[in-house]
């Protein structure tokens, strides 16, 4: 495998904040190392259609803050297939880009993971989603400002809820992880929270919100984690509207006319990154650039023997430490 000259770096699926600070971190460090950069518009659909600029150290100049991805997302359904991959490795092959770089979550790490195993592309992961589901690291990508997001919105919920004597069902993202829900729902001091780890039926939940009933709370709060399986916070609210009347029931599904919201869709994934999703993802990138000198060094060394092709999944802690972790994990 040749010496690395040139890398790409793109993000897939849902947006988090913190992606556009992993991007500057990427392309600076790569940049000093004196290699070429090229970002990748609109993830898998863009690397299949060409969508390919070199990015220069302007082109992440004044972005750390902004929240999204400078490089846009999109979900690409020909990528899933052998031929769009084929397609995609093709547009690297003919912009002479030697290793990629992904931010993105469990689908989007799948798909890197499939093309390194299917074409001859060395490719590194950062974990990039909100909803905090990617095995072998603590904090993904936007989790941190996820929570404090949930948490500033529960804040002024629990106003209106202690004003009329009701009970709030807060249903926020984290589809089948319930990292949001429970850990919001600490930080807030809500009186329960259910997620699909935890199946929890009416009775149960009576019973949390009686007991803080009982010390003298006029109100409650439920945080519940979005779930098809369980149907979210519009069924738990629907069930005790009719098993327990007594009670005045409210669901507020945070979305962009809640402040701080997030645009296009019901969390704060385009909020401005706060200081975990920004610092963290700074010494992340520098890992990424890292990995692939150490593979630059192996190959001139001649100690990269590796008969396989393989996706690094990098973890950094938020003391700056970064660990390479093998992606033969189980993506959850």
């Amino acid at each position: 495998m040749k010496a690395i000259q040139s890398i790409g770096v793109l993000t897939s699926g849902g947006d988090s904040p913190g992606m556009n600070a992993a991007i500057r971190a990427v392309t600076r460090s790569a940049i000093f190392a004196g290699w070429k950069v090229y970002g990748i518009y609109r993830g898998y659909e863009g690397l299949i259609n060409g969508e390919i600029k070199e990015f220069t150290s302007e082109s992440v100049s004044n972005v750390i803050q902004r929240g999204g991805t400078i490089l846009k997302t999109a979900r690409s359904k020909e990528f899933m297939t052998e031929e769009g991959r084929a397609k995609a490795y093709e547009n690297l092959r003919r912009h002479h880009i030697d290793a990629l770089v992904v931010i993105g979550g469990n689908g989007s790490l799948s798909g890197a993971q499939e093309l390194a195993r299917e074409h001859d592309i060395r490719i590194i992961g950062l974990p990039g989603t909100i909803d905090n589901d990617l095995y072998g690291t603590d904090s993904t990508i936007g989790y941190d400002t996820a929570l404090n997001t949930i948490v500033d919105c529960v804040d002024k919920i629990r106003d209106t809820a202690t004003s009329h004597d009701r009970i709030f069902f807060v249903e926020v993202m984290g589809r089948d992880a319930g990292f949001l829900a429970q850990n919001s729902a600490i930080a807030a001091g809500a009186e329960a929270a259910i997620i699909p780890e935890d199946r929890t039926d009416i009775d149960q939940l009576a019973q949390f919100i009686g007991r803080g009933i009982r010390k003298s709370k006029n109100s409650s709060i439920v945080l519940v984690s979005e779930s098809k399986k369980d149907g979210g916070a519009m069924h738990y609210a629907e069930r005790v509207r009719k098993e327990y009347p007594q009670y005045d029931v409210r669901v507020t599904i945070p979305d962009p006319g809640i402040p701080p919201g997030r645009s296009g869709r019901r969390s704060p994934q385009g909020r401005t990154a706060q200081h975990h999703d920004r610092h963290q993802e700074r010494p992340g990138g520098l890992c990424a650039h890292q990995q692939g000198c150490q593979d630059r060094q192996a190959h001139r060394s001649g100690a990269d023997q590796r008969p396989y092709r393989s996706i690094d999944l990098i973890y950094t802690s938020c003391c700056g430490n970064g660990i390479s972790i093998p992606f033969s994990f189980r993506i959850l």
